[in-house]
């Protein structure tokens, strides 16, 4: 709500400060929100100032020109009084309006938009922005590349840590989730699959045109949002708590590998109940995945509720232990999104970690099997793995083998450290302390030795921080300062979330 000052107010406010000599003090004037979150490895990623409670994106596609027009709704709430907001978007901006009115708008940098509202935004407010839009995404380019990927039938609008920038505008950081609705008119025969649940499903809009709608209800991060947009052979089904399934698989793969790529990621739902023994309950109500065709993106993502996996994984078999560490990143990455990007271990190392799990359950190599092959045959000592620090990686080496391997090496040393009973309860805490919200190593750090009442200052400095490969015969564990209590635990996952 905006304060109002009508003139009796203000006539009132003076005489009270005449008459009992009232020093009325000078009011603060509103400023520009940051150009950054204040991530330390992406300074000018994300926006400070202001916290989006949701997205509403519509979108137009053609996709013989990759023309992509659109207009985004942001709802959010201001921090700070304002002047000015940023917001991080690459595309041709046609206008922008605040609150009803007319916003003047630049550009600070080829991926950074100032906007400034006709009237100052006051703390605490509600605060509409809307941005209207019109561009050729595979054209445009920010920070040295593009996200966008044209494809033989549509576009991919899948990447990490940047892929907001080239379709919405959006406050590009993990620690500012929000709920969301996309919308996107296509021609007929173009499918489009997002996250969450379909609202419209290929709903005749105009001539030759149909409307796609998807929902997230959940608070979602801004590179977690994705599009898929082609010719997709598409399946529907209800889980068993009643949560829509929505797989989808480019129709130009080739019958061999679209059939791997069915028996693997139509075990999603599956591999998701699995998970939840393992790590918690799920937290979201949609479920399913994507595939696109051969090397249509190269890599594949833990999109939220509904992970994208290029056909290229599935040339060689079925990938179950792909769809495993993709899925396990929906508690570890998406549910708990990341504090800082540094963080990035806590994604990778507990999702890779997933995979040996689901190994050991399937009788297909143990754990420690798995582990000591990553130790002493995948990874000799020589090995430069050994000089990437997964706590610290560094943003030119943040999905550097070692985040992922070493991380879960960390995983698995600390679960031997503190035993089964404590690790297990360690995770399920982490999952339900942080859900919908995100962490940072220092607060897992805290988490976990109040379960299990070690500390980890050595532990986690040896296996995160220090280069070269750690010695398996000195113990990095200290001695419990206090006996362990079941109280603890409680308390640990019962504690109110900080984000």
């Amino acid at each position: 709500m905006r304060p109002m000052l009508g003139r009796t107010v203000a006539v009132t406010a003076a005489v009270l400060t005449v008459v009992l000599g009232i020093q009325a003090g000078a009011q603060a004037a509103p400023t520009p929100g940051s150009p950054g979150i204040g991530d330390v490895y992406y300074p000018e990623y994300g926006n400070g100032g202001y916290d989006v409670g949701h997205y509403d994106i519509r979108l137009r596609y053609y996709p013989d020109t990759d023309r992509l027009t659109g207009t985004t709704t942001i709802l959010a709430t201001a921090t700070q009084d304002l002047s000015a907001v940023n917001l991080d978007f690459a595309l041709a901006t046609q206008s922008v309006r605040v609150n009803n009115r007319a916003a003047t708008f630049t550009r600070q940098s080829d991926h950074e938009l100032v906007v400034t509202p006709a009237r100052p935004i006051t703390k605490g407010s509600q605060v509409t922005i809307v941005v209207q839009y019109d561009d050729i995404p595979s054209q445009v380019v920010a920070s040295g590349f593009t996200s966008w990927n044209r494809t033989a039938d549509g576009a991919l609008a899948v990447n990490e840590p940047e892929i907001a920038w080239w379709w919405y505008p959006s406050n590009d950081h993990p620690t500012d989730k929000a709920s969301f609705d996309v919308s996107v008119l296509v021609p007929d025969g173009v499918e489009v699959i997002s996250n969450g649940t379909p609202t419209r499903w290929a709903q005749q809009a105009l001539v030759d045109w149909d409307r796609w709608s998807w929902r997230q209800e959940r608070p979602q991060a801004t590179y977690l949002t994705f599009l898929a947009i082609g010719d997709f052979d598409t399946y529907r089904d209800t889980s068993a708590d009643g949560s829509p399934i929505v797989t989808a698989y480019n129709t130009r793969l080739d019958a061999t590998t679209a059939a791997a790529a069915r028996a693997s990621v139509e075990r999603s739902d599956e591999i998701i109940d699995w998970a939840a023994g393992k790590f918690g309950p799920y937290a979201f109500t949609a479920r399913g995945g994507v595939v696109t065709g051969i090397n249509d993106q190269g890599f594949a993502l833990e999109t939220q509720t509904r992970p994208v996996y290029d056909g290229v994984s599935f040339t060689r078999g079925s990938n179950n232990s792909l769809v495993v560490h993709e899925l396990a990143h929906q508690w570890f990455g998406d549910s708990v999104a990341l504090g800082q990007w540094k963080d990035i271990w806590l994604n990778e190392g507990f999702a890779s970690y997933a995979q040996w799990l689901w190994s050991e359950d399937q009788n297909e190599g143990t754990a420690d099997e798995i582990a000591d092959y990553v130790y002493s045959v995948a990874h000799p000592a020589s090995d430069p793995f050994w000089q990437v620090l997964p706590g610290d990686p560094g943003p030119a080496r943040l999905f550097h083998n070692a985040v992922y391997d070493r991380g879960a090496l960390t995983v698995h040393h600390l679960r031997k450290l503190v035993g089964d009973e404590d690790f297990f309860a360690i995770l399920a805490a982490w999952t339900s302390t942080n859900r919908d919200g995100d962490g940072t190593t220092p607060e897992f750090q805290a988490l976990a030795e109040k379960i299990s009442g070690v500390d980890l200052d050595g532990f986690l400095q040896t296996w995160l921080y220090t280069p070269g490969r750690p010695d398996l015969g000195i113990s990095t564990l200290s001695v419990p300062s206090e006996p362990k209590s079941w109280h603890l635990i409680e308390a640990a996952g019962q504690q109110a979330h900080r984000h």
